[in-house]
This record gives C-alpha cells, sequence and structure tokens, in this order.
C-alpha cells in the first residue's frame, strides 16, 4: 500500500499529480512547470513513483509520467478508512465523557 502521507506531505509533489491529472507528461513538460531545477523534480517523480502514485513509461527518449489510478484509488480508500477510525474513537470517548456526567460538572 502506498504512503500517501509521504507522496503527498510535499506541495511540489501535489502540484505534480494536479499537472498528472490533466494527462500524461514528459519529465521536460513537467519540469517547465516549476522553477526548480530538472533533478529536484526527478526526486519529486521518484518519490511518487516509489510509492505507486504514479507510473512511468519510455517512449523513444522521452520519459512518460501518468497517475496510477487505481493505486490512488487505494490510497484513498485507505486514508478515509484511517480517518474514520480516528473519528469513531473520538465519538466514543465524547460519549463516555458525556455519560460520566463531565459536561454536567463543568457547568457547575
Amino acid at each position: 500500500m502506498p504512503d500517501v502521507y509521504r507522496a503527498l506531505g510535499d506541495s511540489t509533489r501535489r502540484r505534480i499529480l494536479s499537472i498528472l491529472k490533466q494527462g500524461n507528461k514528459t519529465q521536460k513538460e513537467i519540469v517547465e512547470s516549476f522553477e526548480i531545477s530538472q533533478p529536484a523534480i526527478k526526486k519529486h517523480l521518484d518519490i511518487l513513483m516509489e510509492e505507486g502514485i504514479i507510473s512511468e513509461s519510455v517512449k523513444g527518449k522521452y520519459r512518460i509520467y501518468s497517475l496510477n489510478l487505481n493505486s490512488l484509488q487505494n490510497a484513498y480508500n485507505e486514508m478515509l478508512h484511517y480517518i474514520g477510525d480516528l473519528l469513531d474513537d473520538q465519538l466514543v470517548s465524547l460519549k463516555n465523557y458525556v455519560e460520566k456526567g463531565g459536561f454536567k460538572d463543568e457547568q457547575d
């Protein structure tokens, strides 16, 4: 499962994903959208590939990058599940607090 937090934790990588949302792009096209060096962009692309969020294909001398939609969907579902579990835990804690009269005690 991809580490979506690592992949999306950087604004440059989020911007790369937004660019790829519009369609497959060459490395050159991606680099031209930024004011940072090609090696820096390549490092971000490598992280996105390591996490399975994007894929790379070679056509002639060009590297073409595209979104890995299945991986993104799985990461999205995993994140929703994780956030749901966090919220469930918080709601249970709140319910227990209220049932024990915690709210009433604070008003007195």
